[in-house]
């Protein structure tokens, strides 16, 4: 049945259906000014050319499995290669990942063997210290920050909460995870303006390069995802010590959360373009699997 106008009165029972179709309309004009008002998408960052390095400064001979790979048969001996990484850019910008080590105490104690500086370790890239303009430190233990005072001119990333849990006033340890040495040095380097301060996880802290929070192998670790024109890379350092660790999805040995440090390694296989592409810290077979240009670096691809 169809109701009219009677005597130029409005049928009151299509007040119903007048206000549904009020409130359609409404809710239509909210949504067209939002529309109106949204931020328009940022323009995806071009993708620098980028060259991606593993850089082998040294060896620790016959070192036990057991305080890489957790649960490892303690028998068992490896040598492990010392290892750090360099972020080659388009833009200019020469990145590393870690800084290897070099002061006396470390090197009597561990007495590396086919050892190189790591100031000296750059140069078979054609590269001096003074050409590096950022190191990522991904974590205070001796053998990844004790080189960062080898490059003069560059800024160092790390973790503000790793920073804020080993240096105290005036460059004094206050955990056992960093050296007194290296402790002091890192506090200088704050105090000179070079160090930045990472706030959290996946901060992507120059175009391509993020980091992403670790695995508690310290405090507050962390590793890099590097985007090149074709794929992406992980640099583990030590979230992986070997590859064994991410075939076996085994946690690494030195850590404050076995847990944390198995889902570091499942984020990582997701963040990596292919699972090749994630790059432990101390396996030699790092430079068997990418043997060139070779001479101790791997170029990573």
């Amino acid at each position: 049945m169809h109701h009219r106008p009677v005597d130029g009165h409005f049928d009151v029972r299509l007040v119903p259906v007048v206000r549904a179709l009020g409130a359609v309309l409404a809710t239509a004009v909210v949504l067209l000014a939002a529309c109106a008002h949204a931020p328009t998408p940022r323009a995806a960052m071009p993708v620098l050319n980028t060259d991606v390095y593993a850089i082998r400064y040294g060896t620790l001979r016959n070192f036990p499995v057991a305080s890489l790979v957790a649960g490892a048969d303690t028998a068992r001996r490896m040598d492990v290669a010392l290892t750090f990484w360099l972020i080659k850019r388009s833009d200019g910008t020469i990145v590393l990942a870690d800084a290897g080590f070099y002061r006396d105490k470390f090197m009597t104690r561990w007495t590396p063997a086919d050892y190189r500086k790591p100031s000296d370790a750059v140069r078979a890239l054609g590269l001096t210290p003074g050409d590096i303009t950022d190191i990522i430190v991904s974590h205070v233990h001796w053998d990844h920050m004790d080189g960062v005072d080898l490059f003069p001119k560059a800024r160092i990333w790390i973790q503000r909460a790793e920073y804020a849990h080993h240096i105290g006033d005036l460059g004094r340890p206050i955990d056992r995870a960093v050296d007194s040495l290296d402790a002091a040095m890192l506090f200088g380097l704050d105090r000179a303006g070079r160090v930045r301060l990472v706030d959290g996880d996946a901060q992507e802290i120059m175009s391509g390069v993020t980091v992403y929070t670790g695995g508690k192998h310290t405090f507050a670790s962390q590793y890099v995802g590097v985007r090149t024109a074709g794929s992406t890379i992980v640099l583990a350092s030590d979230n992986a010590y070997l590859y064994e660790n991410l075939a076996k999805r085994t946690p690494i040995a030195q850590t404050l959360d076995a847990e944390s440090n198995l889902r570091a390694q499942d984020r990582m296989g997701v963040l990596a373009t292919t699972l090749r592409l994630i790059v432990p810290g101390h396996d030699p077979d790092v430079f068997v699997r990418f043997p060139l240009p070779g001479n101790g670096i791997a170029r990573i691809q």
